[in-house]
């Protein structure tokens, strides 16, 4: 396997730009917690590291990954915001369950992007257990929320270039 014992959030071969005067959104499904809010502090972090300003910084928390998408189409509603970060988990069960709520929210969420012309970050897990996912949230694979948080400033920093 590609990923064994290898950390998948290394950021040295880029520069990480700036998030000062970047307003950003994040939606945390609260399904999964303990997943998803090691994704949401990791995310949180980052930014922070990179120089965003905590009132700059809106959160809101949704029940589940399947809602991420309704949470990030009210926070991009905001002129003011310029990106949304989707943090959730979807875990692998026994029935179909887990393919269809991944694929709604994946369509979901690239929807809404197009729709307000924003950046819209997909940092949701699917996995096949729960191992997986701690793996991935800060475990030995990096934290995804991390690599959520660099997209946000990378795609926000694009999108305001190009706005230009």
């Amino acid at each position: 396997m590609a990923t064994k014992l290898k950390s998948l959030s290394d950021f040295s071969h880029i520069a990480i730009q700036s998030a000062k005067g970047l307003k950003v959104g994040i939606v945390v499904a609260q399904w999964n917690a303990k997943v998803t809010g090691v994704l949401y502090e990791g995310a949180y972090q980052l930014l922070l590291k990179q120089e965003a300003i905590e009132e700059d910084i809106q959160v809101m928390e949704v029940p589940g990954s399947y809602e991420l998408t309704f949470g990030a189409d009210m926070l991009l509603r905001k002129p003011e915001i310029d990106v949304v970060i989707c943090l959730g988990c979807v875990i692998q069960g026994e029935t179909p369950h887990f393919t269809f709520i991944c694929d709604a929210v994946a369509h979901g969420i690239t929807h809404v992007a197009l729709k307000h012309n924003k950046p819209a970050i997909f940092g949701v897990l699917t996995t096949n257990t729960l191992e997986q996912a701690l793996d991935r949230a800060g475990g030995k694979h990096g934290n995804k929320g991390e690599e959520a948080a660099v997209t946000a400033i990378q795609m926000a920093r694009l999108n305001k270039g190009i706005s230009k």
